[in-house]
């Protein structure tokens, strides 16, 4: 999971709800100086397992500061959203559930909501990019551009899916409540964490932001997650703008499976130096420089 080095919201960046069809998202929006112009694309940014929008703290005042609304969200049923379980669905239409389809269908209502007409740029964070992957075969809504953040084609494997698959085991070895998810914390998450992460308040947050969330959308997701087909074919066919970036050290999927991907998807690709998985927050200002730079070339083309 990516962990925030930081909780302090920059100037300009404010909590808001959105309202969508099965139910509010919490969000974290930043809001472009005065006087900018109103013609760029705004772009929505969705974190990805065990993630939060706090994933994105480091990143959203430099992004909005050449003149675009960014907004990123919490994830139904996780930390500060409402989970799908506690609402009813209109009458005819059946309720979403966590899986990779439906919350990709989440993110493109989300777009809509923030484009307002105009499309976005959309990047997904690991799983992230996986939900985004779903938002954009679906042809749902208008996207400038998608960014897959340290995200791979299909399945994660290696060490990554080796700690999703404790996951999986310890919440579905009975039925995925809250009591188990704070059993899940303190058996296998909370040791060593004062070491890993020095400042009290992240800690405190790392806890609250786990035991938020909804025990069974963290199963479903992660069997996703785990299970997850290769559709970097279909994705290429889409014609949507697409970045691929990852730090040179990630150890979710590998600098080479995603080098492939990018190549495959004829994406630009960008490699961070000297980040892992989580160059959002480990390496924040090279992160929003490429995406910057994407967006701006991105919209640069399309107004020739």
């Amino acid at each position: 999971m990516s962990t925030p080095q930081f909780l302090t919201l920059p100037p300009g960046v404010f909590p808001v709800e959105l309202p969508l069809s099965h139910g509010p998202v919490a969000a974290l929006r930043a809001t472009p100086p005065s006087g900018s112009n109103p013609e760029l694309c705004p772009a929505v940014l969705v974190h990805g397992y065990t993630g939060s929008k706090e994933d994105f703290i480091a990143l959203l005042q430099s992004l909005a500061q050449v003149g675009r609304e960014v907004v990123t969200i919490d994830l139904p049923g996780t930390y500060r959203s409402p989970g799908f379980e506690t609402f009813a669905p209109t009458p005819g239409t059946p309720l979403p559930d966590y899986r990779l389809p439906s919350l990709g269908m989440v993110v493109a209502e989300v777009c809509d909501t923030v484009g307002a007409g105009r499309p976005t740029h959309l990047v997904g964070h690991s799983m992230g990019g996986l939900i985004a992957r779903e938002t954009v075969l679906t042809h749902s809504t208008e996207l400038a551009s998608l960014t897959l953040l340290c995200s791979g084609p299909g399945a994660l494997g290696g060490q990554g899916a080796a700690r999703v698959r404790m996951l999986v085991a310890a919440l579905s070895a009975a039925d995925p409540t809250p009591d188990r998810l704070r059993g899940l914390w303190e058996e296998h998450m909370a040791d060593g964490l004062e070491t890993r992460v020095p400042d009290a308040q992240v800690r405190a947050f790392l806890r609250d932001r786990l035991l938020s969330s909804s025990p069974e959308g963290l199963l479903r997701t992660a069997e996703d997650l785990l299970s997850a087909t290769n559709r970097t074919g279909e994705l290429a066919d889409a014609d949507v703008p697409t970045m691929v970036l990852y730090g040179e050290n990630d150890d979710a999927w590998s600098p080479a499976e995603q080098a492939e991907m990018a190549d495959r998807l004829g994406a630009r690709r960008v490699v961070v130096p000297a980040a892992g998985h989580s160059p959002n927050v480990e390496a924040p200002e090279t992160t929003s420089t490429a995406l910057t730079s994407f967006w701006n070339d991105c919209e640069s083309v399309g107004q020739r």
